[in-house]
């Protein structure tokens, strides 16, 4: 739909002289050929202002209406995805209107629909989000007491140089290569080293080097050899053990192994990093490494088991306590990815 065309000043004039003439508003609509309700505007306009000129505008008229507003804004919210150059397309085959990108863009502002970088989070399939959804349910009243007796559990891979995330930096024009504003890489990364983790609200646990690629086997002897002789020293008696759904953690080597044990664990659903605190954790351990610099895989492990152990246990109280809020999180979002 086009924009409301503007009455042209001549005929605005000659709807005046025609009342002043004597005729109607009818009369004169039929003989102009517009609308009785333009004529009335018209004439309602020049008994208020005496003039039939358009009054001094601030800047170049909007090129789209209001009503054309709003149905850019829907456009937008229909499919987030769409680029302002997709709705300016999209009006130009359906409306017939050529507006620019940057005029899309600033209506879109104006609604309060800015770009921005989407979130990264794990696809959910329907099976999951009902896991999800159980569980929040089942586990959204846990005190604290209870969730003391979970042991949480991950395993992280830790750069030796640099970061995988993005970085930003703040700089003035013409200063993108200066050394202070760019970021140091080396070939291949420099190396990782991978590491197996674990803490319950009321003591960090035990910080383990994954020395050969992950298998089942591997994970059974971490858990059964390390982690156990700890949690009994440590743990109040019936803890339970929270993994993820990774299939090293599944493998029939590792439930046989927990079983000869008696190892209880956490039902856990599948796609939920948000639900997990190790994740956070990881997160404050990293943090505190990364302005050190590490010239190798031994200094790396020394740094990581050193700032492992200087983690406040106000931290760790913070992400334990943070489980029912998670939960409370994952119902209202109907089992999608929360802001954790």
């Amino acid at each position: 739909m086009n924009a409301r065309r503007e009455t042209p000043i001549a005929t605005r004039q000659a709807a005046v002289n025609m009342e002043a003439a004597g005729m109607n508003v009818t009369t004169i609509a039929r003989i102009l050929k517009v609308t009785k309700s333009t004529i009335s505007r018209i004439l309602s306009r020049h008994r208020s202002r005496n003039i039939v000129d358009n009054l001094p505008r601030k800047g170049r008229p909007r090129l789209t209406s209001s009503r054309q507003d709003k149905r850019i804004v829907r456009m937008s919210k229909a499919d987030p995805t769409l680029t302002c150059v997709d709705i300016a397309a999209g009006l130009m085959e359906n409306d017939n209107l050529n507006v620019s990108r940057m005029t899309i863009a600033r209506r879109l502002s104006d609604a309060g629909l800015h770009g921005r970088r989407p979130a990264k989070k794990p696809f959910i399939s329907a099976k999951n989000l009902r896991s999800r959804m159980e569980f929040a349910r089942t586990h959204l009243h846990w005190t604290s007491g209870d969730w003391a007796n979970v042991l949480f559990s991950d395993e992280k891979k830790f750069n030796l140089f640099g970061s995988d995330g993005i970085n930003y930096v703040r700089r003035p024009s013409g200063e993108r290569f200066n050394p202070r504003y760019t970021k140091p890489t080396v070939k291949h990364g420099g190396g990782c080293i991978m590491v197996y983790g674990a803490f319950s609200r009321n003591i960090i646990g035990p910080l383990i080097k994954i020395s050969d690629t992950m298998t089942g086997e591997i994970y059974r002897d971490i858990i059964v050899n390390n982690v156990l002789p700890w949690a009994r020293r440590n743990m109040s008696a019936g803890w339970i053990l929270q993994q993820d759904n990774d299939p090293k953690h599944t493998a029939g080597i590792v439930k046989l192994g927990f079983k000869q044990h008696k190892v209880r664990l956490l039902e856990w659903p599948s796609q939920s990093p948000d639900l997990n605190p190790m994740e956070h954790l990881w997160a404050e351990l990293e943090r505190r490494c990364a302005k050190k610099i590490c010239r190798n895989k031994n200094q790396k492990w020394d740094l990581l088991v050193e700032e492992w152990g200087r983690i406040p246990q106000c931290v760790i109280e913070k992400l334990i306590d943070s489980m029912p809020a998670r939960c409370a999180a994952v119902i209202k979002s109907r089992g999608f990815p929360t802001e954790y």
